[in-house]
């Protein structure tokens, strides 16, 4: 029998109250999952349709317990069921009801496993493929807030986790990196593609936020991905588990290579317009896949890495990363690499190494002492050591 909206309320207060005077985690574990594991039956869009109810008025009056089973929940079920749950607490507290986001933003001090759940969520939600597959601005703005106050959000689920080297195909990633990488990548294309009128970095006239959020967004993924060499090693997992599929990059870059087909064809503005969006997108490609490698992130051979992007077009910063191997430093302050092939065109002037030495107008044609680097050879841009 199809219960009435009163009947319904009365029952999700007394699901509520049940789960949070519950004083033992075990015990509300398993009532939980018997209530709402899916059994691939009738009662399953029954079940759904309650758990969305309950998870988003345990949202709204702070009731931790629940979040806590609803965390679970998210780790154990298949992505599809996931992400529709992730799509009805968007729509409660991003869309319908005007000025609930605080509701929603508090969930990061309540319950962070729910919060890094629900990240990996959205993230798979809402792809960039489409204008309605766009993450709105309020859970964007969101979602780097919570990062920015603390990166290490992300890894919770993954810390939290004995995690055995694969996890299921049809789970949710172990982490929301590979899905946040998604999105500050194909960014800049995506919001140009729906809003017609694309600005630098992503932005439209309409939306001037956005820019300045995803660069936000993509400079805390990097900085997260820096954090891992440490946790791998503790977890004795390093070089033993990828928590970005090289599966998941393949499909991202076969999106990023649609993308910028559809800026080439169907732009009315000028080919420096469509270059820079394009460019940006490459660029932070290339950064992520470099990060994610010296970092242990990311297990794919150079060949691999080449193969996967070879339908993109030419950027010298991929380029770089592609062609391998390049030095990294997990110091953001250690100096540019005296060998970069940029630091002849970089605008910065190099700072002398002593006060009294005066620079040279020019250098030597050729540099006996520094051996020949066999790994950028054929690289399209000029290559020369500086002092």
């Amino acid at each position: 029998m199809r219960m009435s909206a009163l009947q319904e309320l009365q029952l999700l207060e007394i699901m509520c109250s049940c789960f949070q005077e519950q004083s033992r985690d075990t015990v509300r574990q398993l009532m939980f999952s018997a209530l709402f594991s899916l059994q691939r039956n009738q009662a399953d869009e029954s079940r759904m349709a309650l758990l969305g109810k309950l998870v988003s008025m345990a949202i709204a009056v702070g009731r931790v317990p629940i979040l806590e089973c609803g965390a679970t929940w998210l780790q154990r079920s298949h992505r599809v069921y996931c992400v529709r749950l992730a799509q009805v607490l968007v729509d409660d507290y991003c869309s319908l009801v005007p000025g609930s986001g605080p509701t929603l933003q508090n969930i990061h001090n309540a319950s962070p496993r729910f919060c890094c759940q629900f990240i990996t969520a959205v993230t798979t939600l809402f792809d960039l493929t489409t204008e309605e597959l766009t993450p709105p601005l309020e859970l964007l703005q969101m979602i780097v807030s919570w990062i920015q106050d603390d990166p290490g959000l992300v890894l919770i689920n993954f810390l939290n986790t004995a995690l055995s080297g694969n996890q299921p195909i049809s789970s949710l990633d172990v982490t929301p990196l590979g899905g946040l990488m998604r999105w500050c990548v194909k960014a800049p294309l995506a919001y140009r593609r729906d809003k017609k009128e694309g600005l630098t970095n992503g932005t439209t006239e309409g939306e001037p936020e956005v820019g300045p959020l995803f660069s936000a967004l993509h400079l805390s993924v990097l900085q997260v991905l820096m954090l891992l060499p440490n946790i791998l090693n503790e977890k004795g997992l390093f070089g033993r588990l990828a928590l970005l599929q090289v599966d998941s990059l393949a499909a991202l870059t076969s999106d990023l290579s649609r993308l910028l087909d559809q800026a080439d064809k169907h732009t009315h503005t000028s080919s420096a317009d469509t270059r820079v969006p394009s460019q940006l997108a490459l660029e932070r490609l290339a950064q992520a896949l470099q990060v994610a490698m010296a970092n242990g992130a990311l297990l794919c051979s150079r060949e691999d890495l080449r193969a996967i992007c070879s339908r993109l077009p030419h950027n010298n910063l991929l380029q770089l990363v592609l062609s391998g191997p390049v030095l990294y430093y997990n110091n953001i302050h250690t100096p540019p690499l005296a060998f970069s092939p940029h630091a002849a065109h970089s605008p910065i002037a190099p700072h002398p190494t002593h006060p009294a030495h005066t620079p040279q107008a020019a250098h030597p044609p050729s540099h006996p002492q520094y051996p020949a680097q066999p790994f950028m050879a054929g690289m399209p841009f000029p290559f020369r050591p500086s002092h």
